[in-house]
């Protein structure tokens, strides 16, 4: 395994080049491309979401969201329709579902009574209603919606799906 190259958490060697950076909750970030913030901020305001902080002025190459729900954080680029000249996204048609093959998975608590507060208001954007999953002869409550974009979101209750869990994932006894 390599060594730590110094950005990691702080049980895996991280030594912060700034004093006063706080650790994040994860080294994976999602950064999401759309066109527009407005109807991303509207969207995930509804879903418990809040802006951390917006830059909408200036070179469109620079132009980023950030929104937060709990530990969950999801950062926007774009903003406006230069974001179909992404160097890499680009090359696709704007017709390109976004995310396609994707799934970002929220875990969230009191999940049953976020799903009431969501569930008329996005009723058509919700592509698989809550229920229960069964997964490793273990019970779990989700629910899959579709954003304003075409990102697929998956909210699950809140569990730890890392710790205490064997090469399989299978829980330790």
């Amino acid at each position: 395994m390599a060594k730590a190259s110094g950005w990691g958490s702080e049980d895996r060697g991280f030594k912060s080049r700034r004093p006063d950076m706080k650790k994040l909750t994860s080294d994976v970030t999602v950064e999401l491309h759309v066109p527009d913030f407005e109807i991303a901020i509207k969207f995930y305001n509804d879903l418990g979401f809040e802006v951390v902080w917006e830059r909408k002025k200036g070179d469109p190459s620079a132009r980023f969201l950030v929104m937060r729900k709990g530990e969950s954080i999801l950062n926007f680029f774009g903003g406006d329709e230069t974001v179909y000249e992404q160097h890499y996204f680009k090359r696709f048609p704007r017709s390109t579902p976004r995310g396609y093959q994707v799934e970002i998975t929220i875990p969230i608590d009191g999940l049953k009574e976020f799903y009431d507060d969501i569930k008329e208001k996005y009723k058509n954007s919700i592509v698989r209603p809550l229920g229960e999953k069964t997964f490793r002869a273990r019970k779990r409550q989700d629910f899959r919606i579709v954003d304003p974009f075409g990102f697929y979101l998956c909210f699950v209750e809140r569990y730890n799906w890392v710790d205490g869990r064997d090469k399989q994932g299978n829980p330790l006894k």
